[in-house]
C-alpha cells in the first residue's frame, strides 16, 4: 500500500476551555477522494484551517508528502503542493474569470503581478488558465467578469484558480454549500473528472455527494473522528448512525 501523501498525527486545537478539535489522527492516501463529514459544531471547517495553515494547532503532527510540515506558513504550504479552495484566495470581481486564473497561474510560477506584458507572456498564463477553466465547465464563461458569475459559477472558478496553484493535495471545505440543484451537479461532476487526478479532502453536508464520491470518510463529532472506512461500512456502522447518519435524510 502506498504511503500516505497526507497523515495527521494526534492534532488538537483548543479556545480556552472549549476543545474544537480532540487528538484527530487519519491518512489520505495518494489519489484517494476523502471526505470528512459530521455535524455541525464537529470541528470540521477548524481541522481544515490547521491542515492548511491558516490555523495553528495547540499540539500534533501534520506530514505532507513526506515532509513534516506542522509549523509551515500557508504559503509555504501551497508551495509544496497543499491548496485550498474556496477560501484560497479571494475573486476579483472586476477582472474576468479567465484573468482571475491568469494571475494564479502566474504567481504560482512566481512572476510579478503585472497580468499585461506581451504576446508571448499572455498566451503562457492564458492558455494554461484556459485549460483549467474547461476543467470545471467554465470554459464558455472565460470573458465575463467574475463579479457576474452565478454564485455556483464562483464556485467552480475558485476551484480553477486553485487548480492553477498545480495543487498534489486540495481542500475542500463545502463546494456545494448555497449552490442551486442544477449548480450542484456542475461541481459534482467536475470533482468527479478530478478524482484520481488529484488528491482530495472534502468536507461537505450533502450526504448523496459524499457517499457517491468519496474513497473513504472520516467522521468527527466533538473534535474526535470516530470512524473511518469505506462509504457503504459508514453507512452501516450504529455509532455513526447514532452520532450523525441517523438524523440525515438521505441516508
Amino acid at each position: 500500500m502506498a504511503e500516505p501523501l497526507l497523515e495527521l498525527r494526534n492534532l488538537r486545537k483548543a479556545y480556552g476551555a472549549l476543545t474544537v478539535t480532540d487528538d484527530v489522527s487519519l491518512s489520505v492516501r495518494p489519489g484517494e477522494l476523502h471526505a470528512v463529514i459530521g455535524p455541525n459544531g464537529a470541528g470540521k471547517t477548524t481541522l481544515i484551517h490547521q491542515i492548511s495553515g491558516m490555523l495553528s494547532s495547540d499540539s500534533g503532527q501534520i506530514l505532507f508528502d513526506g515532509e513534516n510540515v506542522t509549523h509551515l506558513s500557508m504559503p509555504q504550504r501551497v508551495r509544496r503542493g497543499l491548496a485550498r479552495s474556496f477560501q484560497i484566495t479571494s475573486i476579483l470581481p472586476g477582472f474576468s474569470a479567465l484573468e482571475n486564473v491568469a494571475l494564479a497561474v502566474q504567481a504560482r510560477h512566481g512572476s510579478s503581478f503585472r497580468l499585461f506584458g506581451n504576446a508571448a507572456q499572455e498566451r503562457a498564463l492564458n492558455e494554461p488558465a484556459m485549460q483549467h477553466l474547461n476543467t470545471v465547465g467554465l470554459g464558455g464563461r472565460a470573458s465575463i467578469p467574475a463579479g457576474l458569475l452565478s454564485h455556483g459559477e464562483k464556485r467552480q472558478l475558485e476551484l480553477a484558480i486553485a487548480l492553477a496553484t498545480e495543487p498534489k493535495l486540495l481542500l475542500l471545505d463545502e463546494p456545494l454549500a448555497g449552490t442551486g440543484h442544477d449548480e450542484s451537479l456542475r461541481v459534482v461532476e467536475t470533482l468527479r473528472r478530478l478524482k484520481g487526478r488529484i488528491t482530495i479532502v472534502l468536507i461537505e453536508h450533502d450526504m448523496d455527494a459524499v457517499f457517491s464520491l468519496a474513497d473513504r470518510v472520516s467522521v468527527l463529532v466533538y473534535g474526535r473522528v470516530i470512524a473511518t472506512d469505506t462509504p457503504e461500512n459508514v453507512r452501516m456502522n450504529e455509532d455513526v448512525r447514532t452520532a450523525y447518519l441517523g438524523e440525515e435524510e438521505t441516508v
